[in-house]
């Protein structure tokens, strides 16, 4: 059987102040094309299919295009909700759509029931594991504490359950939107930090074929069996390095795996320059940037006079400015800054009672401090979870 893998293309979402609709249905339509040209079986889409919970009209409109035309291909599409949707919302209507080949899974609740296809060596089991907030969520699967590896633990074992009961070579995909230890992040994902852990280990997918996962930006492979797609179209410029892709996965009559990333529609290419002001007006090197989306990045130890009015001049695109002035060693603004880069909250909040009091947290004032920043979390998914 022929997926082909892809996630997070965040329908509505803009790029600094550029709207990103266009590209976001160049990037649909190359999918479609994609689809029909390579013969493939089944689409899946591993959440972040909106960008927010109640997205704009237009993503609204796009998304219903894109159902209708994967729909008029007869190809079944498999998709899941991630952190960014409202899983009740992108989850309406979905027995109805189930009937067009659409398999709308959002409910945690589903996770051992699979959408089943056949081909020509029997059948493949389609596993849908929607973003899974462990705080909203525990209940339902029975765990004691709420962290995103029992959360997910508990939901594998009722899909292992499940695919134990099912004909012997019944082949099996399981699609999930989580961090999984040793992916890359950017910029652009919301952090889904509990307890101070982010990830989970990849061995919670033991015992399927394929693990097709969406949250991370960037295309993947954590183990041959276990990938990321990636998002269709840049979100930030952490993402500049990116080749944006989706996968297209070949599993055999003996469930074994191999994969061809396929391209996507670039809009237009991320550069990150830095510099003085002088030097990034005159240097011929950076030619090959002038028309691409721009961040400049300023070592100027005075901010020069209109600086985004004058990089405009030479880089059209430009979207982002940020002052980073050259400092003498031990500069205590420059420490600073280099005290914060890659901190956790839980980290600033530690450097900060050390800084007040002169002597770091101990044990349990570490475990009051996180406690804080995970009720912060639990209380935005609960109030998110009531909207819904």
């Amino acid at each position: 059987m022929r997926l082909l893998h892809t996630s997070d293309w965040h329908l509505g979402r803009a790029f600094h102040r550029v709207n990103m609709l266009g590209a976001q249905a160049d990037f649909i339509a190359h999918l479609v094309t994609t689809v029909r040209e390579r013969d493939v079986d089944a689409v899946v889409v591993s959440g972040d299919v909106y960008d927010r919970a109640v997205p704009p009209l237009a993503a609204v409109d796009l998304f219903d295009d894109a159902l209708h035309r994967l729909a008029g291909l007869g190809v079944p599409t498999v998709m899941i909700s991630g952190n960014h949707d409202s899983a009740r919302r992108l989850g309406v209507g979905a027995g109805l759509i189930d009937r067009a080949g659409i398999h709308l899974r959002t409910d945690p609740a589903g996770c051992g029931t699979p959408v089943v296809l056949r081909d020509a060596f029997g059948d493949v089991a389609f596993y849908g594991l929607p973003y899974l907030e462990p705080a909203v969520v525990k209940g339902e699967f029975g765990v004691d504490r709420a962290g995103h590896e029992d959360v997910l633990t508990a939901a594998m074992d009722r899909v292992r359950a499940d695919l134990a009961g099912r004909a012997p070579g019944t082949r099996s995909v399981v699609l999930a939107h989580a961090f999984v230890t040793g992916g890359e992040p950017s910029d652009s994902e919301r952090d889904i930090t509990v307890g101070g852990v982010a990830s989970v280990p990849a061995g919670v997918f033991d015992g399927v074929d394929y693990v097709a996962l969406g949250h991370l930006h960037g295309c993947q492979t954590i183990t041959e069996r276990v990938r990321y797609s990636g998002s269709p179209l840049p979100y930030s410029f952490s993402e500049a390095g990116h080749r944006k892709s989706m996968w297209l996965v070949d599993l055999d009559a003996d469930g074994q795996v191999s994969a061809e990333r396929i391209d996507c529609p670039v809009p237009r290419p991320l550069a990150r320059i830095r510099g003085t002001l002088e030097e990034l007006l005159a240097d011929p090197a950076l030619a090959r940037h002038e028309a691409s989306w721009v961040e400049a990045t300023l070592t100027d130890a005075v901010r020069p006079v209109e600086p985004m009015a004058r990089l405009a001049e030479r880089f059209p695109h430009i979207l982002s400015l940020v002052f980073a002035p050259e400092r003498a060693p031990g500069d205590p603004v420059l420490t600073y800054a280099r005290r914060l880069a890659g901190r956790s909250d839980q980290q600033i909040a530690e450097d900060f009672v050390a800084h007040v009091r002169g002597a770091g947290p101990d044990p349990y004032e570490r475990d009051i401090l996180r406690e804080a920043f995970d009720a912060v979390r639990v209380d935005a998914a609960e109030r998110e979870a009531v909207a819904r």
